[in-house]
């Protein structure tokens, strides 16, 4: 998101605008994804005086690429913690255990395969290329397997109930 550019933004599209991924591993992390309430609030304040910008880097910094770059957020994270470990230490409390930034990516999409995302949406938000990868943040508990296959129930058209028939269905038709 560093690399992020006032172009990849679009204000209409969407419920609150969209943004557009131009960089990444593969082509599948290339995409367009639309903006929550939050995102689009974020990138609002960060607008000058004259308004929404309309080129240029999001999150410019002082660097050879004229943005944030990786390093840079490395090096700013690791301070933090150095500070809240010392301020732990002289305030006798515990200090915030370390984590590296990727654990807040992988948070998110745990959280969103746990809040009943199906994989192959978690793939598209992910930029995953294979269904593969998604399906370690997508476990389904049983609660979500009943409801799933009630919902299948409802499909009537073209069967005939078990009720109204008196032949026995093939082996290997029914559910185990």
């Amino acid at each position: 998101m560093f690399r992020l550019r006032w172009e990849s933004i679009t204000w209409s599209n969407g419920r609150y605008g969209t943004f557009l991924v131009t960089h990444g591993k593969t082509a599948s992390a290339r995409r367009v994804l639309p903006m929550t309430p939050r995102v689009r609030h974020v990138l609002e304040s960060r607008w000058d005086g004259t308004g929404k910008p309309v080129e240029g880097w999001i999150w410019p910094a002082p660097t050879r690429s004229g943005h944030v770059e990786s390093s840079s957020l490395k090096k700013q994270h690791s301070g933090t913690f150095k500070l809240l470990a010392a301020e732990a230490k002289n305030g006798g409390s515990k200090p915030v255990r370390r984590f590296v930034l990727y654990s807040l990516r992988h948070t998110f999409l745990t959280r969103l395969g746990e809040s009943g995302c199906d994989a192959w949406t978690l793939a598209r938000i992910a930029g995953h290329s294979s269904i593969a990868m998604s399906t370690r943040y997508v476990h389904p508990s049983e609660e979500a397997v009943f409801t799933a296959l009630e919902k299948l129930g409802g499909h009537r058209i073209g069967h005939t109930s078990i009720e109204a028939t008196s032949e026995v269905p093939s082996k290997g038709l029914l559910p185990s």
